[in-house]
């Protein structure tokens, strides 16, 4: 499939890979993509960003990026769901780094970054679908290339963290789809 990745769709892989190694995360996870999206430049992914008022706003989509890995990546839908059970999930992550520290609970290795001898994070499921997700999306548009629109477009339909955040900020499938239209292949002069 990474064959089928367009150079700036790479550098976000690239980018995701870099902040879970960096934060010490055992895999990727959509986060670290969304992450890796906001720091794109002069793309077509980046472009639909900052049309749709995301550029503006980056630390406050970092924050609560970070804020959803210390609940072990739990959405706040999940949160609000476990709390009409009556399951308070702050008073849990409250308790939890009181006693193992702060950050217990989002499956990072101890002191962040690989150290010596570690591997580099592998893909999460959550990361692999939303790679396959992007790929779906090219080709429902009749693109051949997986750009980081599509990352960002696949972003915004799948459940979870990097989508409800997307959400929050006014960033949806159709406004991208908007502001980011599908590419139209140039036909060849003999067909």
């Amino acid at each position: 499939m990474f064959e089928r990745l367009t150079k700036d769709a790479r550098a976000v892989v690239q980018g995701a890979l870099g902040y879970a190694d960096e934060g010490g995360a055992r895999s990727v996870d959509a986060g670290h993509l969304l992450l890796a999206l906001l720091d794109r430049e002069g793309s077509r992914g980046s472009f639909a960003l900052s049309a749709l008022g995301l550029a503006r706003t980056r630390e406050p989509v970092r924050q609560a990026v970070a804020e959803a890995r210390r609940r072990a990546g739990l959405t706040r839908a999940d949160a609000d769901a476990l709390a009409g059970l009556g399951i308070d999930v702050s008073e849990i992550v409250a308790r939890v780094e009181e006693a193992h520290g702060v950050g217990a609970m989002t499956g990072d290795r101890v002191g962040g970054g690989r150290g010596r001898g570690r591997r580099r994070p592998g893909f999460s499921r959550e990361a692999k679908g939303v790679l396959e997700r992007a790929l779906r999306v090219a080709h429902a548009r009749q693109e051949r290339f997986v750009g980081d629109e599509h990352l960002l477009l696949a972003l915004t339909v799948l459940p979870g963290v990097a989508g409800e955040v997307l959400g929050d900020h006014g960033v949806t499938f159709e406004g991208v789809s908007r502001v980011c239209p599908p590419t139209r292949p140039t036909r060849s002069a003999g067909g």
